[in-house]
């Protein structure tokens, strides 16, 4: 079981890092990081350079591609070499996958058009006009295509992907070893629960 995420300058490092702890408990999967260029690859907060030492092109096919969100999204959505490479990448594989603003990538490459998707709710309209259609779902399967909404919710996504990609047995397992129980301390998690203070200074985030 072949499992790529690719990083890029800028990516949002939850987007990646929470679907690998997941992942890489899967049985018999390998998850392997690729990028634009070998070598270190700066997150979007500054502090968490990750040295990767494959090119995204020397892959040829995987089971499954999880595009991660973050400021570097948008660079990726307009670069034609990438967005042929996730093309390619997506016709042989079991499943291709995006978090947060990864699904803006997805967009451009011309897989959500007509197809119901999340992402950050920031983006809504940017998703919408590749012809997507947003839904605020943590998740949301259509077919071999799964895209999930903000920074956190790939850990979900990552979990629903385990039980695919093996048994439900297996993905409630890794669920407790990895004791993902969210019990936040605020209900705020979601623009619907917001209050509108708070949605504006969340803003100010990004």
């Amino acid at each position: 079981m072949d499992i790529v995420i690719p990083l890029f300058d800028r990516f949002e490092p939850l987007d990646a890092i929470g679907p690998y702890e997941i992942l890489a408990h899967v049985p018999d999967a390998t998850v392997r990081f690729v990028a634009p260029e070998p070598g270190l690859v700066q997150d979007v907060l500054g502090g968490l350079p990750v040295h990767v030492p494959t090119r995204y092109s020397e892959v040829e096919h995987c089971d499954l591609l999880l595009i991660p969100g973050g400021g570097g999204a948008w660079t990726m959505a307009d670069d034609p070499e990438f967005l042929d490479w996730v093309r390619h990448i997506h016709t042989g594989a079991r499943f291709t996958t995006s978090v947060c603003t990864g699904a803006l990538v997805l967009g451009a490459a011309g897989l959500l058009n007509g197809l119901t998707a999340t992402s950050h709710w920031g983006v809504i309209d940017e998703l919408e006009a590749y012809g997507a259609v947003y839904t605020p779902e943590r998740v949301v399967r259509q077919g071999r295509i799964i895209t999930s909404a903000g920074v956190s919710s790939g850990i979900d996504m990552a979990i629903r992907l385990a039980a695919l990609l093996s048994d439900d047995a297996t993905a409630q397992a890794i669920q407790l070893y990895t004791e993902y129980d969210p019990q936040p301390p605020y209900d705020t998690g979601s623009v619907a629960k917001a209050p509108a203070e708070i949605l504006e200074r969340a803003r100010t985030l990004g």
